[in-house]
């Protein structure tokens, strides 16, 4: 379970917190969407809950420990083995291939066979046969496919999503919701994702709705 108390988020030139007095938890296996007009605060709590950001006020607590008390390796281990990221842009390495770029977070985990793994992901995300193809040989909608195929290596438990869909066509959109929602039924991937298409929020079990840095109640 994932628990946040009362977080603050504020930066130096704005007027008023960011995030202000936030709480929330979830559960696992939760399929969860995250609105609101920009500047909400919606992409800023996401960092904050996958321990992307932890400069903040109040708690975040994965299994009943503090991000705030970890140090810096246990917080690179659980991000590692537990938490899945895909942003709107894709950010994969030119230089290295599809096959190579999914198998990234691989590089200090324990031994496995990631390289079968790695592949059956390129495939359950429509990209069989192109494994070796950089990114500029890929679409759009290919390049953010391997990011969700590397998101996945590691089996996270925690996936975590900024405007996934934000930079694809409605049908590469489709895809991705697609792969997030059966990753979600069938390995029980808790996933929370933060779009601006109403439709997409839809298809959440639950959505979050922030407002001026709140939940809206």
């Amino acid at each position: 379970m994932l628990v946040a108390r009362h977080l603050v988020k504020t930066f130096p030139k704005a007027s008023s917190a960011v995030i202000n007095d936030v709480s929330l938890e979830i559960k696992a296996g939760e399929f969860i969407s995250m609105i609101g007009r920009s500047g909400s605060g919606k992409s800023t709590l996401l960092y904050l809950l996958s321990t992307l950001d932890r400069s903040f006020q109040g708690e975040v607590l994965y299994d009943g420990r503090n991000i705030q008390e970890m140090d810096v390796e246990e917080v690179h281990r659980l991000r590692n083995e537990k938490i899945g990221f895909v942003f709107q842009f894709h950010y994969l390495l030119s230089e290295l291939s599809a096959l190579e770029n999914v198998l990234l977070p691989t590089r200090k985990a324990s031994p496995g066979d990631y390289l079968t793994l790695a592949r059956a992901l390129l495939k359950e995300v429509g990209l069989e046969g192109k494994e070796s193809r950089r990114p500029a040989g890929l679409s759009g909608g290919e390049q953010q496919r391997v990011a969700v195929a590397r998101a996945l290596i590691m089996r996270p438990t925690f996936l975590f999503a900024d405007e996934p869909t934000g930079n694809l066509d409605s049908a590469n959109g489709e895809i991705v919701m697609g792969l997030f929602k059966k990753f979600n039924k069938e390995f029980g991937t808790t996933i929370v994702y933060v779009t601006h298409d109403q439709e997409f929020a839809a298809r959440a079990s639950r959505s979050i709705h922030l407002i001026d840095g709140k939940i809206a109640t």
